[in-house]
């Protein structure tokens, strides 16, 4: 199975946070932007394996900014690094500036998919070859977070975490 770059999954949705999305700070509500960045990583997800995809875990979530009324937001995804079946999706949230269009990180989180036929049985996806140096940064750790899920869900040893060793030995 031919590698694939992550740009090859790249998925921008751009959109306004209106009345009906904000809690009664006036701010996006956490649970709307969760329910963004799930369907941009499911596109980016089916781009990469063109297959049905599924949500199979929300990894890491930060909400370091509030998201005002009225403010366009701009949610990026795209795989960072596939595995057998699964993919990790790597996901930034932007917020334009009303004045001067100046856009800044204002939310970042990484979910994981996982490929299936139509049964709903894994299917493999193709590789990740990363090419620009923050591509490479994200795919090189990938590995260590999957490993981490890995030992804390049990379902590997800690002894058998070859990349968490790297990070305390040396």
């Amino acid at each position: 199975m031919q590698a694939k770059t992550p740009s090859e999954s790249r998925t921008v949705m751009t959109d306004l946070v209106l009345p009906s999305e904000t809690n009664p700070l006036n701010n996006l509500f956490g649970g709307e932007l969760l329910a963004r960045m799930d369907r941009a990583a499911s596109i980016s997800a089916r781009r990469h394996s063109r297959r049905v995809t599924v949500t199979a875990s929300v990894n890491h979530v930060a909400f370091n900014r509030a998201i005002p009324l009225g403010s366009v937001v701009t949610v990026e995804a795209s795989v960072s690094r596939a595995f057998n079946s699964s993919m990790e999706i790597y996901i930034d949230v932007w917020i334009e500036d009303r004045e001067n269009g100046h856009k800044s990180k204002a939310n970042e989180a990484i979910y994981t998919f996982v490929a299936v036929d139509d049964t709903g049985k894994p299917v493999t996806v193709p590789p990740i070859s990363p090419e620009s140096k923050l591509e490479k940064e994200r795919y090189e750790a990938a590995l260590r977070r999957k490993q981490l899920s890995l030992v804390l869900a049990g379902k590997m040893k800690p002894n058998e975490a070859t990349e968490l060793k790297a990070l305390f030995t040396e």
